[in-house]
This record gives C-alpha cells, sequence and structure tokens, in this order.
C-alpha cells in the first residue's frame, strides 16, 4: 500500500469517526434534555398524587400507565436519536435514500443488524459508533425507567395498607 493510499483512507477514518463521535454528542445531550424533561414533568405528577388514596388495583394501574408513558415518551426520544443519524447518514451519501437510512439507523442503534444495509465504504466507521451510542442511550433509558419504578415503589406499597 502507497503512502498517499495509507493517508487517504485515515483521512477518510478520521472524518466518519470525527462526525461519529459529534453525533453521540449531540443525541446524548437531546436524550438528557428530553429524559430531564420527563422527570420534571413526572416530579410535578407525583407530588400531587402522593396524597391520593387509590387502593392496590388502582395504584397498580397508575403505575402500569406511569411506566407506559415514560416508555412511550423514550421511545419517541429515540425515534428523534434515529432521525438525527439517518440525516446524517443521507446529508454524507452514506446511503441513497432517506429510508433506507432510517432503517439502517434504526438496526444500527439497536444494535440488530439484520436489515441487509451497508453503509458506502467511507463511512462504515460510523454504523459502528452508532451502534455504541444507542447502546448508551438505551442504559440511560433504563437507568431513568428503573429510577421512576424506585420511585413510585413508596406510593404503591402506601396504596396497599
Amino acid at each position: 500500500m502507497s503512502f498517499k493510499i495509507w493517508i487517504d483512507e485515515m483521512y477518510w477514518g478520521l472524518k466518519d469517526t470525527a462526525l461519529g463521535l459529534l453525533l453521540i454528542v449531540l443525541t446524548t445531550a437531546v436524550h438528557t434534555m428530553g429524559v430531564v424533561m420527563i422527570a420534571f414533568a413526572g416530579s410535578g405528577l407525583k407530588d400531587r398524587v402522593s396524597t391520593w388514596k387509590l387502593g392496590l388495583h388502582k395504584g397498580v394501574l397508575f403505575v402500569m400507565v406511569a411506566i407506559g408513558s415514560c416508555g412511550l415518551l423514550l421511545a419517541l426520544l429515540h425515534g428523534i436519536e434515529y432521525a438525527i443519524w439517518a440525516a446524517a447518514y443521507y446529508w454524507v451519501g452514506a446511503l441513497d435514500s432517506p429510508s433506507k437510512a432510517m432503517l439502517y439507523s434504526i438496526d444500527a442503534m439497536t444494535t440488530r443488524g439484520a436489515s441487509g444495509l451497508f453503509l458506502e465504504h467511507d463511512w462504515r466507521m460510523l454504523g459502528a459508533l452508532e451502534a455504541a451510542d444507542g447502546m448508551i442511550l438505551f442504559g440511560i433509558s433504563t437507568a431513568f425507567l428503573f429510577t421512576v419504578m424506585q420511585v413510585l415503589w413508596p406510593l404503591l406499597t402506601t396504596w396497599r395498607r
């Protein structure tokens, strides 16, 4: 391999790595803001419902709706983040259509890897970086849902009495 080819490959490797790291920072910031907004909304709701006397059955139903609502909002947040990555794939020419870019993005972020789509050679590092980003974002979502459940558990035990 000639020195020029090696330099060209290093340049492309740095270019897609830099873009991927920028997208990780951007989507992590978006995710953090979304989780904080959901938490603030939930905090106000918790303060109001803590005085209710629901009983166990209605309390369990309330917790199911609260966790389901958080899950839906987190799924919407992840959808925004898939779209950010998909826009980047399409913008740099790594995939030739927005629909393919979105499918690839969802597939990469969930680390599923079965869409049958492949990025253009010069942009393949992006797919690996999106998979790493997905693990970070899904980890944040999982930790948040666990925290919500921990906050709601004392309410359930109170409503059980």
